[in-house]
């Protein structure tokens, strides 16, 4: 646990999950659980550092109530990664994570050398609604998936067999944290700022993804200068795990590519 005061924000504890050695890599999860160990993180610290915090308000980390808008966020993993030494960092962000991974691009330029949206919200096209991620359970697991949901999601949550409730509420305080961002719609005036994103940039995107349609990746293609877009077939809302080998291998080219600055 990694315990952070940022002046005039707010003190936080931050449950970080770190792997590997090298070049550092930040990672934000998206907006239902933080992944854990996952295998799609497991192959990235193969051959670099990397750092997966827990966000406050999800799971164990504290210190969610001292954010008041989507720039205290970025702020907050600004002050975090300088808290770790590093001084330049991959950003890679999934989901709710790749709106704050690109907030955190914009605020903070000298720290982003790379930065990898994985089908990330934060705009809203009126010409194609998304989905309402806090609708109809039965409607929102059918849409994140191409194939078969996997039969259980990796998660940093450890069961406790003296708690049966406790999945439950660990589900509805990571939700409950992701409405202050995403409720009604995800959008926070992200738009106007993307054109300003001068990191080296990779969208990628399932193909099948029904909260995200591929028209969402596309715009934010668009929007960042000079975004390379990676759509991944037979794959829904999360890439990383239903196609963790085309994942891997696509994220890892783009951050080692010899034009990295």
């Amino acid at each position: 646990m990694t315990t952070l005061e940022i002046p005039h924000v707010g003190a936080f504890d931050v449950d970080v999950w770190e792997q590997g050695s090298g070049e550092p890599l930040l990672y934000l999860h998206g907006y239902e659980r933080h992944p854990g160990g996952a295998g799609f993180l497991t192959r990235l610290a193969a051959d670099r550092r990397v750092l997966a915090p827990e966000q406050p308000g999800w799971g164990r980390s504290t210190g969610f109530e001292a954010f008041v808008d989507v720039h205290d966020v970025a702020l907050f993993h600004r002050e975090l990664v300088a808290s770790w030494g590093v001084d330049r960092i991959d950003v890679v962000g999934h989901s709710l994570g790749g709106m704050f991974a690109a907030e955190l691009a914009v605020l903070a330029p000298q720290l982003v050398r790379r930065l990898v949206l994985v089908d990330a919200f934060g705009l809203w096209l009126d010409d194609e609604p998304a989905l309402d991620p806090f609708g109809p359970a039965a409607e929102v697991a059918a849409a994140k998936w191409h194939g078969t949901p996997p039969e259980r999601e990796p998660s940093n949550f450890v069961a406790d067999p003296d708690d049966p409730h406790a999945a439950i509420l660990f589900s509805a305080r990571n939700l409950g944290s992701a409405t202050k961002f995403m409720w009604p719609i995800a959008d926070r005036g992200l738009r106007r700022r993307l054109p300003l994103v001068h990191a080296p940039t990779l969208v990628v995107h399932g193909a099948s993804d029904g909260l995200l349609p591929v028209s969402y990746a596309h715009e934010f293609a668009r929007l960042i200068p000079d975004a390379r877009l990676e759509v991944l077939p037979e794959a829904g809302h999360y890439p990383q795990i239903e196609q963790e080998d085309a994942f891997v291998s696509v994220v890892s080219e783009f951050l080692t590519a010899r034009d990295a600055s």
